[in-house]
């Protein structure tokens, strides 16, 4: 019989590209992850992987089982949320993956309420600004607080459900001292100097179509994906940044923030987690937690400071 966990490191493996990676992943030494993945071939009969320059890639033996392994690992993850589901209590551990930008105004709310309301929950909290959607599929986390841009394709990956938190806005910010309240027409920002995300960021990608589209091509004098090194710039009156009204502090001073009016720049946050037909307990509680708090921030945009 084909062992469960074996399975899910040749899909680890697979994903990560290499042996030393997958270890990496799942905390386990390289030389376990070899002698199991050993253990799976000798199972099965047939060579599943082979070495692919500095990576290992699949044999087609590999893709037939990998493609086996994907319905089986589903299999048992509604397994284990049907359990759950039976028991009707909220676990003991989780794990949720966060955007840096919506760690403030969130998920720290969120966390305190998880907090009060479900004491025994630990949950870990990774912030990072690498897509986690992956991770999730990979098993490696439970709850993704994720973003996607509404006028950008949706690489959602099969296999994940989708709860909407909230529509949050990029907000044109100055200096405190530079230009007034009105909102703000894109194409009004060709004459400015801008500080933005890396065009290879969903953020910097959203900021140009979306002036493409306004019919010119930003002048982007700083690249950063850094939002409080943009305020920053911001604020010393060096440049005018595009920043998501949930990123941005309400008592921070020294910056003046605007709506867009004609072409706002949107971008959907939600709470991502791997579906299942029987609703887990665990993550449904911190998708409610993601949910409350996401509707305390559905405020108008920031007042100048």
């Amino acid at each position: 019989m084909l062992d469960v966990r074996r399975l899910h490191m040749l899909r680890t493996v697979a994903a990560r590209g290499s042996i030393a990676a997958a270890a990496q992943s799942l905390a386990l030494s390289a030389g376990a992850v070899s002698q199991q993945l050993s253990a799976l071939r000798r199972e099965v009969g047939v060579e599943l992987l082979r070495p692919d320059g500095r990576t290992v890639a699949l044999t087609e033996a590999g893709r037939v089982l990998l493609e086996h392994a994907d319905r089986i690992l589903a299999a048992v993850q509604e397994a284990e949320s049907a359990v759950a589901a039976v028991k009707g209590t909220v676990g003991t551990t989780a794990t949720l993956a966060a955007l840096p930008s919506t760690v403030a105004r969130i998920v720290a709310p969120a966390l305190i309420a998880l907090g009060s309301d479900h004491p025994q929950l630990v949950l870990t909290c990774l912030v990072t600004d690498q897509a986690q959607l992956r991770e999730l599929t990979l098993g490696t986390v439970d709850v993704v607080v994720g973003q996607r841009y509404h006028h950008l394709p949706d690489a959602t990956p099969q296999g994940i459900g989708v709860t909407p938190l909230l529509d949050d806005p990029l907000l044109v910010v100055t200096a405190a001292d530079q230009g007034d309240e009105r909102p703000v027409a894109l194409r009004e920002l060709a004459e400015h100097s801008l500080a933005v995300p890396p065009p290879t960021t969903d953020c910097g990608q959203a900021i140009l179509q979306a002036c493409h589209q306004a019919g010119f091509t930003p002048t982007t004098r700083y690249v950063t994906a850094d939002i409080a090194t943009q305020l920053a710039l911001a604020r010393a009156g060096l440049a005018t940044a595009l920043v998501p009204r949930t990123a941005i502090d309400p008592a921070s001073p020294g910056i003046r923030t605007a709506p867009i009016e004609d072409r706002p720049i949107l971008r959907l946050l939600f709470a991502a987690t791997r579906h299942t037909e029987t609703a887990n307990p665990t993550t449904t509680a911190v998708v409610a937690a993601l949910r409350t708090a996401a509707r305390e921030n559905r405020t108008p945009h920031l007042p100048p400071v």
